[in-house]
């Protein structure tokens, strides 16, 4: 029947016509018999012999019948409800295409309320959803925060399938877009970042978002699950996928049927899944010994039933942000986008500020005390950090008039004995406004909170030493705290892993928290060995494998048990260590005497100390090392960026010596090794003791402004300076001209890929200019203009010794490129170039080609992804056959054709000393590209 025929069929033949077919794909009726029953059409006896049919079909027919009998009105509004309600009947959205379906205005005028059970479902869990994550963790217990009005985006960066940077995101929307994906087959947003830069906090805004449906997706159910709650699942507990997301969420109401479910498993692309901390449960995947879970009606131990969601075998289409420290690798055919969460920029520091003080003098205040610490700011950067000392200043500020943030020497055990502080002063203190005019003692803060504070830090360890991250009430009592111990703010209750929603376990208010008090429970110790606290020291200093998830379960299903390890990432035990050293400092030893016995303390900072001192030795003894261009290099290892956190945290000068003696090479290799701003403090702590010249490759990193300035004092001794993809901007860039220009000893400038525009540029000629050993720089892909290209090119026409400059993916364009083709004229030194992607005509290529054939020195010339077309070529050959000494010209991805070409191959002939000409991706066909076949320097591949 064609579309024309059904169009003038009334709505009461239409259910006659195609009725096998509504009985065979209606699924759900409850939505139908709600509304047909709201509008008058059945009554309740109507409502009720439906019900009282035995199967889902013959339900069908049995509505289809009443409602035939009722007449025409009846049978469109039924039509109606389908049309309205598509989410739950999308089974028949291609039949109301194919009977042409519009509906009359009479039943347009008519309301339909969507009550089937998957949206009642769908409503239920924004409900739930948005009570949930509408705060942010409270402080102390004591006080909330929406998260609407504290939430700041960090930096997030896209990364490739190599880690690659592919930028940055400009916001949150663009975390589940299409941008940046490099595996569309992949279905998990795989989120990474360091403790405390805001890993959760995103997930939590992010459920927030879909709450509140102003999240850029189609999925109607959102199941959150913090991956720690898989560890307290006993070995041999076994639970449904359906228990699995319903339990720990919310149970549908009024679905006898199990139709949401069924929904659930018939539309997987309409589920959205949020896994946080997936690097926590590590060690409970590497145990797992069972076959690969397939079917959604097959009970499996919980951990299966996750690896199965993450790796596709179960709901296969659904949306997956899983996040994990740093460091944790999982196979990319699973992965659909990689990002990076790299902490607060500047611009969203300031914009924390402005939302976490609402007075105008508090936030002054903080801005000017921060402007003069570039240390505090970039531990600031880490937004868990940040948060913390701010915090304690607005309360701390409360109390005591003369508060101010910590000086620019605080080290992070310095900011969590701060938040200790505030915890232990809202308990023992009156209101605050009897103390605005208080004295701040620390020390008798710390004293009189020792016992909470040392049952707290006993949990805090013993959790450490059996690998995990939650305590009973049990284990909390043995401790000996109280109910009102508990109102401190150290820990919070989790009820979210119970499914009576009581509060059986808890958790600390951040695993950097419980490290911090592991630590102070080894300093607090007098019953065991002093020796006890390097316990961790051998764990962290133990050589392991990389981490990858265990995909292999899903993908071959391997059955071999795995060896016993320790966590995929012991940064929780890196953190201990750290925090032991800070408390075991000189500058702490002021209150830590009122606490431990001044003997028992000066023992175990000795041990410290000895045992710092030989580690140190014996690692940078095991560096690799290879001899290259500069010299002896030697690439540090990950863990040894732990090392120099800890004897930053010591403060101890001679363990630094130590340490700077100890790196005999000329070039340390600190690529990829995620060093963060903060961590420049410590980098610097140690190289400012070193005595020769050295080479720092600190390529690909997060050091960003901060960074730089904290390195101000090692610029002096640096040979090579390599800060390539670092966030720089401007303000780095003057940093280094003034050190740089002053000691004068630089000899390679590495600055690719950062935010560095014409003032910068103008600074890094400055340098070219008046630093005489300076013999590459490599500034590509930055927001560089015609400007500060002619700034750069008159330094390089000036400079007597530079010979390798790297500009690809700027903005220089043709005025820009004339500069350089003044500079490229006579230079004496200069051997390689690169004017890549930056927008350069034929105009620039002319000059540039004119220019070239009065230079003998130039060997390597790249215009690869220009504008250059077959104008350019006539002069091009004149270089060419001029044989200036030029051996690699790259043309390659400009607007050449064939007729350009065969300029550039007829001056080949004229030229013995070009090896190649890349002409791959300009406007030729593979017939044409076959005329060149003869001239095997034409390189077309």
């Amino acid at each position: 029947m064609g579309q024309i025929e059904e169009a003038k069929m009334s709505c009461l033949n239409i259910l006659t016509y195609h009725r096998e077919q509504l009985v065979s794909r209606l699924r759900s009726i409850q939505c139908i018999l709600d509304n047909l029953s709201a509008r008058g059409f059945l009554c309740e006896e109507d409502v009720e012999i439906v019900q009282r049919t035995v199967t889902k079909t013959d339900q069908v027919r049995k509505i289809l019948e009443l409602i035939q009998c009722k007449g025409e009105e009846a049978c469109e509004y039924f039509i109606y409800i389908i049309y309205k309600v598509c989410d739950a009947y999308i089974d028949l959205q291609p039949w109301l295409k194919e009977i042409n379906y519009n509906p009359s205005n009479d039943v347009a005028a008519m309301t339909v309320v969507n009550t089937d059970p998957s949206n009642r479902y769908c409503e239920k869990l924004r409900h739930e959803m948005s009570r949930d994550t509408c705060f942010i963790m409270s402080y102390g217990q004591r006080e909330e925060t929406r998260l609407d009005e504290l939430y700041t985006d960090t930096l997030m960066e896209p990364l490739n399938d190599c880690n690659d940077s592919l930028g940055f995101l400009e916001s949150l929307d663009q975390l589940l877009g299409d941008h940046a994906v490099f595996n569309p087959q992949g279905e998990t947003i795989y989120v990474v970042g360091d403790a405390g830069v805001g890993k959760s906090i995103l997930l939590q805004k992010l459920q927030n978002l879909w709450s509140k449906k102003e999240l850029e997706t189609d999925a109607i159910f959102l199941f959150k699950f913090r991956c720690r709650m898989f560890s307290i699942f006993k070995d041999t507990e076994q639970i449904s996928l359906r228990d699995l997301l319903f339990k720990y969420n919310c149970y549908p109401d009024h679905d006898p049927d199990d139709e949401v479910f069924d929904y659930i498993l018939r539309f997987p692309e309409k589920v959205f899944f949020t896994f946080d901390g997936y690097d926590e449960i590590q060690e409970d995947l590497e145990q797992m010994n069972e076959p690969e879970v397939v079917s959604p009606d097959v009970k499996a131990h919980p951990l299966q039933l996750l690896i199965s969601l993450l790796c596709g075998k179960l709901l296969k289409g659904s949306q997956k942000v899983l996040t994990a420290r740093t460091g944790i690798d999982i196979q990319s055919k699973v992965i659909r986008k990689k990002v990076a969460l790299r902490g607060f920029s500047p611009a969203h520091l300031k914009t924390y500020i402005d939302l976490h003080f609402k007075e105008q003098e508090h936030r002054e205040l903080v801005s000017v005390q921060l402007d003069a610490s570039p240390h505090l700011c970039g531990l600031c950067s880490t937004p868990l950090f940040c948060w913390i000392v701010f915090k304690s200043f607005r309360h701390l500020h409360t109390m005591h008039d003369s508060f101010h943030l910590p000086e620019t020497d605080i080290t992070l055990t310095g900011i969590f004995l701060l938040l200790s502080e505030v915890f232990l002063t809202r308990s023992a203190s009156p209101a605050p406004s009897l103390l605005k005019k208080s004295t701040r003692c620390a020390s008798e803060t710390f004293k009189g909170g020792l016992r909470p504070l040392a049952a707290f830090a006993k949990l805090a360890l013993q959790g450490m030493e059996r690998g995990s991250f939650l305590c009973s009430q049990e284990e909390i009592t043995e401790c000996g705290l109280t109910e009102e111990d508990l109102s401190l703010g150290f820990l919070r209750g989790t009820s979210e892993y119970d499914a009576s929603g009581s509060a059986a376990t808890f958790e600390f208010l951040h695993i950097t928290l419980q490290s911090f008090l592991a630590a102070f429970a080894l300093v607090l110790d007098e019953q065991a060995a002093a020796s006890s606290i390097l316990k961790f020291f051998a764990e962290c200093s133990r050589k392991k494998q990389s981490s990858c998830l265990r995909f292999d379960l899903c993908i071959s299903g391997s059955t071999k048990p795995s060896e016993k390890t320790p966590f995929a990432t012991n940064e929780h035990l890196q953190f201990t260590n750290l925090f032991l050293c800070g408390l075991l400092s000189k500058a702490h030893s002021g209150l830590m005497e009122h606490l431990v016995s001044p003997v028992l303390l000066k023992k175990k900072r000795a041990l410290l100390k000895s045992y710092l001192s030989t580690s140190v030795k014996s690692h940078l003894h095991g560096l690799p090392t290879f001899k290259g261009s500069e010299g002896k290099k030697v690439h540090v290892l990950p863990n040894f960026l732990w090392t120099l956190r800890c004897i930053f945290e010591t403060g101890s000068k001679d363990i630094a010596q130590v340490t700077a003696k100890g790196i005999t090479a000329g070039f340390i290799k600190l690529g990829y090794c995620n060093v963060c701003s903060g961590d420049c403090t410590a980098l610097n702590f140690v190289l400012q003791h070193r005595q020769k010249h050295l080479g720092l490759d600190m390529d690909n990193n997060n050091i960003g402004d901060y960074g730089v300035m904290q390195l101000r004092p090692s610029f002096s001794k640096m040979t090579i300076v390599r800060l390539c993809v670092n966030q720089l901007s401007d303000s780095s860039i003057e940093v280094l001209a003034e050190e740089l220009c002053k000691h004068k000893v630089v000899e390679v400038l590495g600055l690719y890929n950062n935010h560095i525009t014409d003032v910068g540029a103008k600074l890094v000629a400055q340098i070219i200019e008046e630093c005489p050993k300076l013999r590459v720089v490599k500034i590509g892909k930055n927001e560089i203009s015609a400007v500060g290209g002619k700034h750069l090119a008159r330094a390089i026409q000036k400079s007597t010794s530079i010979f390798d400059v790297g500009m690809w993916g700027n903005s220089i364009g043709d005025e820009g490129a004339e500069a350089f083709a003044e500079a490229l004229r006579h230079h004496p030194k200069l051997t390689n170039l690169s004017l890549s992607a930056n927008g350069i005509t034929s105009k620039g290529g002319k000059c540039l080609a004119e220019a070239l054939k009065e230079n003998s020195v130039l060997r390597i010339f790249w215009l690869v992804q220009n504008e250059l077309t077959d104008d350019a070529a006539p002069r091009l050959a004149e270089l060419v056959q001029a044989n200036t000494g030029l051996s690699h010209l790259w043309l390659i991805s400009n607007q050449f054709t064939v007729d350009g070409i065969k300029h550039l191959a007829e001056a080949l002939a004229h030229n013995s000393a070009l090896k190649e000409i890349c002409v791959k991706g300009n406007q030729l066909s593979e017939e044409e590209e076959k005329e060149f076949l003869a001239e095997k320097r034409l390189r077309f591949h």
